[in-house]
Formats: structure tokens, C-alpha cells, sequence
């Protein structure tokens, strides 16, 4: 990855721009720990008999029980898995459909550890993901080269017009939705909880309406595209709505689009992020928040 922050980290000079460039320096850190977002290397579907895996120690497959991970019974040029629920490099796991988490890592054959900086590892981690009905694992390699040579996400530069007042309606009861995936052949269900009349900063006429999703009482998503030259396919807005907003009622609510982030997807082909819902898109260039990074 060699995109730069020049845009992004040039002198901004209100305090919203200030703001926004320790947010988006924070997010940038995020994104370069060892097992993060940018160290995904591979994703492969677990098989229904044990079989072998590129790379990955051990034997493994999935089942009606959930999935499975046994040490091969010959000297593993990859080395052995380990973790809390590892036992002897053997591993059953149920995760819910749409959740993963950390099964295991382990060192490969010929690398060494690092044990000098507390924050930094050599190890791969082995990720169990559960999408439309099938297990799969995706691995995390604090050696990826996407991360190895990461320089930053590029954005476009604040933009105080585009921090916006916006009418958003929560609805009395949450509605289930299937989406597409950024994985060919993926669906996820997603659950509408509401919809946003978003405006345009120099055209009032030209406001869109869209649906916001997410949990009750957890985070509400703005999951859109839009017209912007240089972006990903579509981005996402994590929005802080007032805990006075009640289902069923509306309100106008504070956004800023300077905030709008890429999901995983954009740095790797081992996302499976969900795709906006049909209709959510914005018929203007939203040049704000982060650009494409690939």
C-alpha cells in the first residue's frame, strides 16, 4: 500500500479540522496493529474431511458440530497452533452466523519472535469466520505486505461544510434486511433501524433520504455509495445519535461526513463486509472522509 496522508495531514486550521486529524491519526494507528485489518493474507473455506490448508498448521474442516482443527500427524513445517481454547494444537469452535473470532496463532517455520516491543508479534493469527452458513478461516499476518508497507489512508482534506444537520427518524421496531457481501456469493441480514435526510451543503434541493442500520442501543451505521471520483465502492459513517431519540420519534442530529471511513473490504480481498442496502446511495460526489486506499 503506498498512499500517502499529504492531504490529510496538511495545516488544518479550525479546531474541528484539528479534531478531526488526531481522529484520523488514531484510526490510522488502529488500523496498523500487527493483527489488524491490514494484515489479512488469505481466506479459505474449511472442507467437510480434514484436509490441509496453505500455510496453516494442522488439519482442518467443518462440520454440523462447527469446526475443527486437529495437529497433522506428520512434522508440521508450519509449526503448531496455540491458544486459550487450543489443547495440544487441537481446536472445536461454534461461532454465530455473521461473528468470528481468534482461534489460535502460531510461529511460522523459520521466523523469529519479537520480544523486545511489548505491542509487537511475529505470530499468524488464525481467525474462525462463520458467513451464510459455510466456516471459513482468514489469517492475519503481522508480515503482509499491505501492512509492512503501509504509509497511511489517504482522505480528503476537513471540510467544515460537510460537518451537517441532518433529520434522522428511528423506527418503532427494527427491520430485517438481506444485503449483498464484498465476497462474491455472501449475504448478510442486517437489521434497518431507522432512516436519515441527508443534505447537500450547497443545494438544500438536492437532500437524499437514507436507511441507517444497526442494534437497539448500539451503534447506528450510514452504510452508503456515492458519486465522489477515488473512493471505494462505499464507505461507512458511525453516527452518535442523542440518547433522547426514542424509537419511532425523529430528531436532527449532527453528522460529519469528514468522519466517513473505509470499511475492511477497501484494503483487502479477505473482507466479507456487507454492502449497502439497495437505494442507499448518495447522487452527489461526497468528497469527504477517506479516499481508496488500493
Amino acid at each position: 500500500m503506498t498512499a500517502t496522508t499529504t492531504e490529510a495531514t496538511a495545516v488544518v486550521g479550525t479546531q474541528a479540522a484539528q479534531q478531526w486529524a488526531a481522529w484520523h491519526a488514531e484510526r490510522e494507528r488502529d488500523l496498523a496493529t500487527p493483527h489488524g485489518w491490514l494484515s489479512l493474507t488469505a481466506y479459505h473455506w474449511l472442507p467437510a474431511t480434514p484436509s490441509r490448508l496453505p500455510g496453516l498448521p494442522g488439519l482442518w474442516w467443518a462440520d454440523a458440530d462447527g469446526a475443527h482443527t486437529r495437529p497433522h500427524p506428520a512434522p508440521d513445517e508450519h509449526g503448531a497452533l496455540h491458544g486459550e481454547h487450543v489443547v495440544d494444537g487441537a481446536a472445536d469452535a461454534v461461532v454465530a452466523e455473521g461473528a468470528s473470532r481468534i482461534l489460535g496463532t502460531f510461529l511460522p517455520a523459520g521466523r523469529s519472535p519479537l520480544d523486545a516491543d511489548p505491542g509487537a508479534t511475529a505470530e499468524i493469527a488464525v481467525e474462525l469466520v462463520h458467513r451464510t452458513g459455510r466456516y471459513a478461516v482468514r489469517v492475519r499476518d503481522p508480515h503482509a505486505p499491505a501492512l509492512l508497507d503501509f504509509t497511511g489512508v489517504p482522505a480528503f482534506a476537513h471540510d467544515d461544510a460537510w460537518v451537517l444537520d441532518a433529520t434522522v427518524r428511528l423506527l418503532e421496531e427494527p427491520r430485517e434486511e438481506t444485503v449483498g457481501a464484498a465476497r462474491v456469493g455472501l449475504v448478510h441480514r442486517t437489521a434497518v433501524v431507522g432512516e436519515i435526510d441527508l443534505p447537500h451543503p450547497g443545494d438544500p434541493a438536492r437532500s437524499v433520504t437514507l436507511a441507517l442500520t444497526g442494534k437497539p442501543g448500539g451503534a447506528t451505521l450510514l452504510l452508503f455509495s456515492d458519486e465522489a471520483e477515488g473512493i471505494a465502492p462505499w464507505r461507512v459513517l458511525w453516527l452518535d445519535l442523542p440518547e433522547v431519540l426514542a424509537p419511532g420519534t425523529e430528531s436532527t442530529v449532527r453528522v460529519d461526513l469528514n468522519r466517513t471511513v473505509n470499511l475492511p473490504y477497501a484494503f483487502s480481498d479477505h473482507g466479507t463486509c456487507p454492502a449497502p442496502l439497495p437505494g442507499n446511495h448518495v447522487a452527489f460526489a461526497v468528497t469527504a472522509g477517506e479516499k481508496a486506499p488500493r
